[in-house]
C-alpha cells in the first residue's frame, strides 16, 4: 500500500524573490537606475555652466596629479591639494565632485600621520592599520570631514526621485561616495566592537558617531553598500549582502534548519 505523506510547505513567488534579493549581490541593487548618456553631467541643483563646469574639470585634475605619484605624496603636498581643493569649493560649492576628491586627499592625511607616529595613534590595538587611526582620538576632527565631505557630494548629486533617469558621471560618483562612507562606517563598527571591552574611556570617530552602537553604523554601512551597489559599484554590492541585517538573520535560520535536518 502506497504512503502518503504530506507534502512540505514551498515558498510563494513573492517569498522566493526576498530571499533572492536578500543573498544574491546581482538581484536587486544595481537595477532600478536608468543612465541616460544625453543629459548634463549634473542635475540642475547643481547650478554650474558647462563652460565653467569644463574649467572646473581641468583644476581638479591638476590638484589631483599632484597626489598621484609613484610614491606616497608629502604632507605638504597634501595640504597643498587641500589648500586647493577648498578654495575651488569656496568658489563653486555645489560642485560634487570636489567634495569626493577632498575626501580622498583627507584620508591620505590621516594616513601620512598614521606612518609618522603609529603607537601614539592606536595605543589599545597591536597591528593597528592607518583605518584603525581614523578613529582615533586625534582623527577625530579629520574623519567629521571626510565624513561630511562625501554626505554634501551625495546630497549634490542624489536625482531628486530614485526614478529619475542620470548621466554615467552622476551614477559613477554616487557609487564611489556611498562605497567609500559605508565602508567608513563599517570600519567605525569594526573598531567599536573591538574597544567594546576596554576601559579606556575614548570615544570612537567623529561626535556625530559616538553615540551609535556597533551594530547601529553597520546598519548604515549596509545601507550605503546597498546604495553603491545599486548605481554601479560590483564590490558595494557583494558588501551589502554581507552587511544585511535580514540576509544574516536568514542566514542564520537557514544554518539552524540544515543542522537540524542533519541531526534528524
Amino acid at each position: 500500500m502506497t504512503s502518503i505523506t504530506p507534502a512540505r510547505p514551498s515558498l510563494t513567488s513573492n517569498d522566493a524573490a526576498v530571499l533572492q534579493a536578500l543573498f544574491d549581490a546581482e538581484s536587486s541593487p544595481s537595477s532600478g537606475i536608468t543612465v541616460d548618456a544625453s543629459l548634463p553631467s549634473w542635475p540642475a541643483k547643481v547650478n554650474i555652466s558647462q563652460a565653467d563646469l569644463t574649467t572646473l574639470k581641468q583644476r581638479e585634475a591638476e590638484i589631483v596629479r599632484k597626489l598621484q605619484t609613484n610614491e606616497t605624496p608629502s604632507r605638504e603636498n597634501i595640504k597643498s591639494a587641500l589648500d586647493e581643493f577648498d578654495s575651488l569649493l569656496n568658489q563653486y560649492p555645489t560642485y560634487p565632485s570636489a567634495y569626493t576628491n577632498r575626501a580622498q586627499a583627507l584620508r591620505l592625511l590621516v594616513d601620512i600621520q598614521y606612518n609618522e607616529t603609529p603607537s601614539q595613534n592606536n595605543p589599545h590595538v597591536s597591528e593597528a592599520t592607518a583605518d584603525d587611526a581614523l578613529f582615533s582620538p586625534e582623527a577625530a576632527s579629520l574623519s567629521s570631514r571626510i565624513l561630511a565631505d562625501l554626505g554634501q557630494a551625495i546630497t549634490l548629486a542624489t536625482p531628486a526621485s530614485p526614478a529619475d533617469p542620470m548621466s554615467s558621471v552622476q551614477a559613477r560618483l554616487l557609487a564611489d561616495a556611498h562605497t567609500h562612507r559605508g565602508y567608513l562606517l563599517l570600519k567605525a563598527a569594526r573598531v567599536k566592537k573591538d574597544q567594546a571591552g576596554q576601559e579606556s574611556g575614548e570615544a570612537v570617530g567623529p561626535e556625530r558617531l559616538r553615540g551609535l552602537s556597533a551594530n547601529q553604523l553597520e546598519e548604515m554601512a549596509s545601507h550605503d553598500f546597498f546604495l553603491g551597489g545599486r548605481y554601479g559599484n560590483k564590490v558595494a554590492q557583494q558588501l551589502a549582502v554581507q552587511t544585511n541585517p535580514y540576509a544574516k538573520m536568514c542566514g542564520a535560520i537557514v544554518k539552524e534548519a540544515m543542522r537540524k535536518e542533519f541531526e534528524g
